[in-house]
């Protein structure tokens, strides 16, 4: 049956059923009720400007069908890979030694690592107990999502959308999904702060060659300069005025998670609602049929990423006898074996059988982080295991659920603590007629206090405590250091081992709150947080220039003595100075470029940075040169180049000034910028090129400009390519990140008409080369134009690009 018949004959029926369920008591009881077996599911998705779906159902399983179905449709190809992955099958189609084609939370580890990994920690019983504990609601979500992903399928291979995933559709590992699969992406996602960053650490983990001798290895981790399990670029911008400081004397909500551009992780837009129920918009990861980050007519909430550790090590001492076994508390205790077998595609297309043999501990698996340092693999004496929060953690899914129908900020709130279950994020929130702004970072944190820590960390662990600052590294050998449960969090439901809620920090203010992925000391920069487990993250530490730059722009929004306002917060967001430029264009100008020196190979470059007006817009010029300068200069000890050193009473303003004096200095900011000029010329561009000659993305087959700039160069608004410069210039189309889904939200007294919402959605709503809907909201992020969202049901009718769908089908 074709889309226009089925709309024809469903769509009087579903109005009926909808306005039924918006006009009394009795019909929001049907919506609570579980239909038959024998009631088909039915949705309906309207789109409106930029293809944004608005799906409605009168229960949840249609709801998720009809959600499912619009996801498949926008992006089939990406979500079908994604379910390649989770299910531990990429070798099988892909073989063994390529990687995803774009970045994830979980990086891009070679396939048959991928699938080793997700075949031990996202295995059967993971999903089994994970879907066991959601409510039946939420479980109908699911399984209509998965029925509804695979409705698209077979309408796509029935030939109604030609042309339509071209790269994929054919391809044999596009197939129907099950409910699990579902499940095994949310796992998936809770693991993102935690055992995704050790994908390769834990999939190769073997035990020692019979004989074998440990290296002879210092543990200095001085040599490794980047921190161990982060997320690099990865993060984003929140800030929260009360309202107490904004004109109109309502609060307003900016959030702008810095995420991927494509791959599984990416983000999709859109609004779901049960008449008298449900009624939430915002945005959700590809496969997970609820919002993650949005607003309702009552609360408005967004994320950062958190520097609180969501995972730890323990140290343990191996038996003699059997480097398989451990001692704990003075018995031998056997790890568990966990043998694995991936099916890996040959060259020539045949399959054969490659088999694995892991060990799980009563922390989690062994992991080897030989990669790291040589003396941290699995050797005779010594093993160490990995311990994720986030894997006991079977309520992140329902909290968010749970928000999605919030009716207040307090009970927001309460949701919140009740749950005590985002995996790895920060949370801001503000509420309709509430004058407050909230910040907390409540969900599972390891039950490591310091005291803990200082009585258990091992030698190696204190070794270790400069590149994985705050992660618990713990000896493994007795009871007394295992994570620990407080009486205050021995709670019905509540996680063991995980520290309670009343030792977790939060913030209420009625001025302002914010975070730009450092800790939660500055989350206002006038009330530090102090007192909070290490495990939490560090205060008094230097800041990144991108926090220095939201604090700093919050204090100046905050300056107008008329009050914040929601346009001077959408304008002062999208600017493309950076704080790198800021502090040190004219010091280095001053230092490296002598005015009146023709001799110097460096005048063609002064001049450019002399011009330029400091910004990363579109048609800047020296912003490209800048950025090549300063990705140089950050390769330089921080201490060197500062004139003037961090100063944790004075965290905004310092390491200042530039060590000019010094000729060393000077000499080494001499090579950096004739480095960046070569880097330019060499790849074929201008010094002054414009910005967006460089920074762009493909969308239909032509390039779109792009203005921003990556976080180490202190750039507020983050669209950065992920790496280094090529003949192509910065292209997105990679590993970009940065500014994904942005929003800002206020509301007024009136319920839902009541919404103000502007958003953007920078990378758009599908990634299919030939939908239209794969280049229009990147074009509106482009020109930096905030689109009003159609919240109510008289604004998504009054959208000139309005069109409709029913879809339907058997449960």
């Amino acid at each position: 049956m074709n889309q226009t018949i089925r709309l024809a004959i469903f769509g009087a029926l579903l109005s009926a059923m909808l306005a039924g369920c918006a006009s009394s008591q009795d019909a929001s009881d049907r919506a609570r009720a579980a239909p038959g077996k024998d009631t088909p599911y039915s949705a309906e998705i309207r789109r409106t400007q930029s293809g944004i779906a608005h799906v409605r159902a009168a229960d949840w399983g249609s709801l998720g069908f009809g959600y499912g179905y619009a996801q498949a449709q926008d992006t089939l190809c990406t979500l079908a890979d994604g379910f390649v992955t989770y299910r531990g099958e990429r070798s099988a189609y892909f073989g063994a030694d390529a990687r995803l084609p774009s970045g994830s939370t979980f990086g891009q580890p070679r396939n048959l690592d991928a699938d080793f990994f997700f075949r031990l920690v996202d295995d059967q019983a993971a999903v089994d107990r994970y879907r066991a504990a959601q409510p039946p609601e939420l479980r109908n979500l699911v399984d209509g999502f998965a029925s509804g992903y695979n409705h698209y399928l077979a309408d796509l291979k029935a030939g109604q959308f030609p042309g339509a995933h071209a790269a994929c559709r054919s391809q044999p590992w596009v197939e129907d999904i099950a409910p699990d699969d579902i499940y095994r992406r949310v796992i998936a996602a809770n693991l993102a702060g935690g055992s995704a960053r050790f994908v390769q650490a834990i999939a190769a983990a073997h035990p020692p060659k019979p004989g074998a001798q440990p290296p002879a290895a210092s543990l200095d981790m001085r040599e490794q300069r980047d921190a161990v399990g982060d997320m690099p670029g990865l993060g984003s911008n929140a800030l929260a005025f009360g309202a107490p400081i904004t004109r109109d004397k309502r609060s307003i909500l900016f959030g702008n998670p810095h995420w991927s551009w494509q791959g599984p992780d990416r983000f999709y837009q859109a609004q779901l609602t049960i008449p008298g129920r449900l009624n939430v918009a915002g945005v959700s990861f590809l496969g997970m049929p609820l919002v993650v980050l949005g607003f309702n007519e009552n609360i408005a909430w967004t994320h950062t990423v958190s520097t609180g550790r969501r995972f730890g090590l323990f140290e343990m001492t191996l038996d003699p006898a059997n480097p398989t076994h451990y001692l704990f508390d003075g018995a031998s205790q056997p790890m568990t074996p966990v043998p694995l077998t991936v099916r890996v595609r040959r060259a020539d297309g045949s399959l054969e059988s490659v088999s694995r043999t892991l060990y799980r501990t009563r922390f989690g698996p062994v992991v080897d982080l030989s990669a790291m340092n040589a003396g941290l693999g699995w050797n005779a004496q010594r093993a160490y295991a990995f311990a994720d929060v986030n894997a006991d953690n079977v309520r992140s899914f329902e909290n968010f659920f749970a928000w999605d129908q919030a009716r207040s900020l307090d009970d927001f709130i309460a949701i919140q603590k009740r749950y005590k279950a985002i995996p790895w994020a920060n949370t801001f929130a503000i509420g309709r007629g509430d004058p407050r702004a909230w910040f907390a970072d409540i969900g599972p944190i390891p039950g490591v206090p310091d005291a803990l820590a200082d009585a258990c960390t091992t030698p190696t662990g204190r070794a270790m405590a400069s590149r994985m600052p705050g992660v618990p590294v713990l000896d493994g050998s007795k009871t007394a250091c295992t994570w620990r449960t407080d009486p205050s969090n021995a709670t019905p439901g509540a996680q063991p081992g995980t520290l309670p809620v009343a030792q977790l920090p939060s913030m209420l203010r009625g001025d302002y709150v914010g975070n730009f992925n450092d800790s939660y000391w500055l989350t206002n920069a006038n009330v530090p947080l102090t007192g909070y487990a290490r495990v939490l993250g560090a205060t008094r530490y230097e800041q990144s220039m991108r926090t220095r730059y939201g604090h700093l722009l919050a204090a100046r929004l905050q300056r107008d003595p008329g009050g914040v306002t929601r346009g001077a917060v959408e304008q002062a967001v999208l600017e493309t100075h950076s704080l790198s430029e800021q502090l040190y264009r004219q010091p280095v100008l001053d230092a490296v470029c002598t005015p009146g020196d023709a001799t110097s190979a460096l005048n063609d470059a002064c001049d450019v940075l002399r011009s330029w007006n400091g910004t990363a817009d579109i048609d800047a010029r020296g912003a490209n040169l800048w950025d090549e300068f300063w990705r140089r200069v950050t390769k330089l000890a921080p201490e060197t180049l500062a004139a003037t050193r961090f100063d944790a009473a004075r965290p905004l303003a310092t390491p200042s000034g530039l060590k000019a004096d010094n000729t060393e200095v000077v000499q080494e900011l001499r090579q950096a910028l004739g480095g960046a000029a070569l880097s330019l010329r060499l790849n074929g561009f201008a010094l002054d090129s414009r910005r967006g000659d460089l920074l762009h993305t493909t969308r239909n087959g032509a390039n779109v400009p792009l203005y921003g700039g990556c976080d180490d160069a202190g750039y507020f608004t983050v669209v950065c390519a992920g790496r280094p410069l090529d003949p192509k210039g910065y292209s997105m189309d990679a590993n970009g990140h940065g500014d994904s889904y942005m929003q800002v939200v206020t509301f007024t007294a009136d319920g839902a008409a009541g919404v103000e919402a502007d958003t953007m959605l920078a990378p758009s709503e599908s990634d299919d080369p030939a939908s239209p809907r794969s280049g229009d909201a990147t074009r509106l992020f482009a020109a930096k134009h905030w689109q009003r969202f159609p919240f109510t049901d008289e604004a998504i009718e009054a959208d000139p690009a309005l069109t409709r769908v029913v879809v339907t089908g058997a449960r």
